[in-house]
């Protein structure tokens, strides 16, 4: 069984078995900072759904106001004007078919977002068995199929992240980065949390939102108080 290093555990002794407000977590997860590189922000969500259930599928995205503090990778497979379109728009790599073939005969990836116009899904549909175990294929619910490539591509190079439950029922995702600051942080932190709270199912019963954690890329995570998220 792996331990914890020494690092990891001064930090975790930081941490009370209480909850915390949001500035007050962002202020302590800072003073963990140990690391030589930019850790980033995390926020991991439990929810009270049952993903088993189609309708409980929580799935959304959300414009974080300060980014992600990563560079993305965008690929847009398109056709015609709408390949020009995109490249205006800052995409990293913009095509047609011949896209799909070089994901496929290649098995390239260098890229970290695919979007696709909904003409292109008949050719795009190829590659769901590539695509979707990495998390890339591209779907109307989290706004990756579209005609609108320029606002597209230009929020995901801004900093929309898609978000989407797991099968244990809970969301996982970077929101920022340790280099920002701390009003930065709060800012996406809160500005994600509406976004999953806006994306509750019409069908759920009861408690939505069961906790939410704070951390960092090698901290332990902070427990964030209910009334900062319970509507």
């Amino acid at each position: 069984m792996s331990k914890h290093g020494k690092l990891y555990r001064d930090a975790r002794s930081r941490v009370e078995d209480r909850e915390y407000g949001l500035e007050d977590a962002v202020s302590l997860l800072r003073g963990m900072q140990r690391s030589s590189f930019v850790e980033s922000v995390d926020l991991s969500i439990r929810l009270g759904v049952d993903p088993k259930y189609p309708e409980q599928n929580v799935r959304g995205t959300v414009a974080l106001p300060h980014g992600t503090g990563r560079q993305v990778r965008v690929l847009v497979i398109a056709s015609g004007e709408k390949i020009k379109e995109a490249e205006d728009a800052g995409a990293d790599h913009a095509g047609g078919e011949e896209m799909v073939e070089k994901i496929q005969a290649e098995n390239w990836f260098d890229f970290d977002t695919v979007v696709t116009t909904p003409d292109m899904m008949r050719h795009v549909g190829r590659l769901g068995k590539v695509l979707g175990p990495k998390g890339l294929m591209p779907s109307p619910k989290a706004g990756t199929v579209t005609f609108n490539l320029k606002e597209t591509v230009e929020e995901i190079k801004k900093g929309r992240v898609e978000f989407k439950v797991d099968k244990t029922g809970i969301i996982n995702s970077s929101i920022g980065r340790m280099s920002f600051d701390d009003a930065q942080i709060a800012e996406n932190v809160r500005s994600f949390i509406q976004a999953v709270l806006k994306a509750r199912p019409a069908s759920l019963k009861g408690r939505y939102v069961r906790s939410i954690y704070l951390s960092t890329t090698m901290s332990p995570g902070v427990r964030l108080l209910p009334q900062d998220y319970e509507q």
